[in-house]
């Protein structure tokens, strides 16, 4: 199994590191005990070369590969692509994810047209100094949702300014360990998701405005070549096991909603 790790703190010695360094301790626990191979790798992003967005929408209409910053975000997506399951972690500052963090968000933005890790796993890490961490794991699901990704865990820490690494493990490897447990397991396990109806409502939004598009578009192209644009036979970007009722009832309600925004 092999997991990447993407953190945004610029502090190389602070606590989103530490917590990560406790989750890669538990993950390779539970790779021993079940006698798994595992492979981690960290990715520091405030350290990599990753250039504001110029909102110049040349990764919609062009593709990614022609975006005319040419730095290390090719090279993160590679590698999360070759992951089974990502940790994505970073620091709260006033009150939501730091810019590091945002930035790399922003730079994604043509996932959120072509969702490229549908069915991939995901754990959350967010460390606070004593403010809430919600609005920042909130707006880190929120991206990983749209791209496909399937949160199976959400970790929020109160670290205060600086905390040690033995007291973060005495107040905080509970919560850790329920993580990366859970990631392993969804991981080890090869789980699909179950939709949930507003998921699936979406997906079926989703089809029928890229169905709409322009047939030479990267979108359509993309939705096309997947098979997701056929609205007979395909309800979601992967087989489910969602009840057939929700399934029909999310998707009919993506029709009207379709209608109106169209």
């Amino acid at each position: 199994m092999r997991y990447l790790m993407l953190q945004s703190s610029g502090r190389e010695a602070g606590n989103t590191t530490r917590a990560l360094a406790m989750v890669e301790t538990m993950l390779r626990a539970e790779a021993e005990s079940r006698g798994e191979p595992l492979e981690v790798e960290t990715l520091q992003l405030a350290q990599m070369d990753l250039r504001p967005c110029r909102g110049c929408r040349i990764c919609f209409n062009n593709g990614e590969t022609a975006c005319p910053l040419k730095d290390d975000l090719l090279s993160i997506k590679t590698r999360m692509k070759a992951a089974d399951g990502i940790v994505l972690a970073g620091p709260v500052y006033v009150h939501d994810v730091n810019g590091v963090m945002k930035n790399w968000i922003d730079r994604m933005a043509h996932v959120c047209h072509r969702p490229e890790f549908a069915g991939k796993s995901a754990l959350l890490v967010a460390t606070t100094g004593g403010t809430s961490v919600k609005h920042a794991v909130r707006t880190m699901e929120v991206a990983l949702w749209t791209w496909g990704f399937r949160t199976v865990g959400r970790v929020g820490l109160v670290t205060g300014a600086n905390m040690r690494a033995e007291e973060m493990m005495r107040r905080h490897s509970a919560v850790i360990l329920r993580g990366a447990r859970r990631l392993f397991q969804d991981v080890a396990q090869k789980k699909k998701l179950k939709p949930s109806f507003l998921s699936l409502m979406v997906f079926r939004i989703q089809q029928s405005g890229w169905g709409k598009s322009a047939p030479g578009s990267m979108d359509f192209a993309y939705w096309n070549d997947k098979g997701w644009l056929d609205t007979r036979s395909c309800s979601y970007f992967f087989p489910h096991k969602a009840s057939p009722i929700k399934v029909a009832a999310a998707r009919a309600a993506g029709a009207v909603t379709a209608a109106f925004i169209a």
